[in-house]
């Protein structure tokens, strides 16, 4: 009993410990990078725009700004249907849009390890250009670092971007029962790509790809056919995927979103490879699917206007909002039962953007 009884206060001890260190679940995009943004970053740099906590911050100005900053450390830096490049223009180009603007210009930083190829350099350059072209924005400042062999895991890209407000979006103090959840693309399928690629696992006549995409013309049309006062919020569901940036939503406020489950839109690559490594598309990262909540009478307007869009072709209501169990997300299977979804709670998939 006395040796039993050591093993629990040494792993308590442990486990009190392993909280003095940052580790990989901090980054997962759940719990614990909501318990590092709301006990360290906000109290330190507390001011409105930030407490909003949405994808871009809203500015004043002559005309409002909508500004945000995300780096990239992706491995490996090269996946089916991308590369970190690619990926460094379309994450900050997004949350510009789901923040309700109209990306205009980047700065762009690299961290680079000593020995990396330059050939490697020159090809992620080249995908930078062409998505920056391909989102019409343009790179106007930037830094460039080099760090020690061993030291920085080939390379590390941070981008910040600058657009301007095109709509006001009240966020997610607006969402009302009856109001409907849409998603603009089949889900999981960056996750999926990243990780399959990581695991030497991908068969070279895969059609498993990621979405990376800049979202700036769905973005457009949606905000073309619905006012302000039918969008609550836009958010593309990156680290931690569809459920929990849903999660995300449903806290302190009281209602719930049920998702149907046979709505889903799951590319069967994307299903295949998430039964073959034991994860859930719900929770695998998109990085080119945008997610939208919005009054029941605009949403078959909104699905019509991104169906028109390349890369909109899958866009589905996948939920409803409603007064179920406060707080929480649900999943309604084919058979009639439904099961909560909840928040990441720690690491999934690290290192996926």
């Amino acid at each position: 009993m006395e040796d039993s009884r050591t093993n629990i206060v040494s792993r308590e001890n442990t486990a009190e410990k392993a909280e003095d260190r940052i580790t990989l679940d901090y980054g997962s995009g759940g719990l614990k990078t909501s318990k590092l943004i709301e006990s360290v970053l906000l109290p330190a740099f507390d001011n409105d725009a930030l407490a909003a906590l949405g994808d871009g911050a809203v500015l004043d100005g002559s005309q409002k700004l909508v500004f945000s900053t995300d780096s990239f450390v992706v491995s490996p830096w090269r996946f089916p249907g991308g590369d970190i490049g690619r990926l460094s223009v379309c994450g900050t180009v997004n949350d510009l849009c789901m923040a309700g603007g109209t990306p205009k210009y980047l700065s762009l930083s690299f961290i680079l390890e000593e020995g990396f190829p330059f050939s490697d350099f020159e090809s992620i350059v080249s995908s930078i250009a062409e998505e920056a072209k391909e989102a019409g924005v343009s790179i106007v400042t930037g830094d460039t670092k080099v760090v020690d062999a061993g030291k920085g895991d080939g390379i590390y890209i941070n981008t910040a971007g600058i657009g301007f407000q095109r709509a006001v979006l009240p966020g997610k103090s607006a969402i009302r029962p009856g109001d409907a959840v849409l998603i603009s693309g089949s889900i999981g399928c960056h996750g999926a790509a990243v990780m399959m690629a990581r695991s030497g696992l991908l068969r070279e006549d895969s059609p498993l790809v990621s979405d990376c995409r800049p979202l700036h013309r769905i973005s457009a049309a949606t905000l073309d056919v619905a006012g302000n006062d039918s969008i609550r919020i836009l958010r593309d569901p990156t680290r931690g995927g569809v459920a929990t940036t849903l999660n995300e939503f449903t806290e302190q406020i009281p209602f719930s979103i049920e998702l149907d489950q046979s709505a889903l839109p799951v590319d069967p690559a994307v299903e295949a490879a998430c039964d073959m490594l034991g994860l859930d598309p719900l929770y695998c990262a998109c990085e080119g699917r945008m997610l939208t909540v919005c009054a029941p009478e605009t949403a078959g307007d909104i699905l019509d206007a991104i169906r028109k869009v390349p890369g909109g072709e899958n866009a589905a209501q996948i939920g409803t909002v409603t007064e179920d169990m406060p707080g929480k997300v649900l999943l309604k299977t084919p058979i009639g039962g439904r099961r909560i979804l909840a928040k990441l709670s720690g690491m999934q998939l690290p290192r996926i953007c």
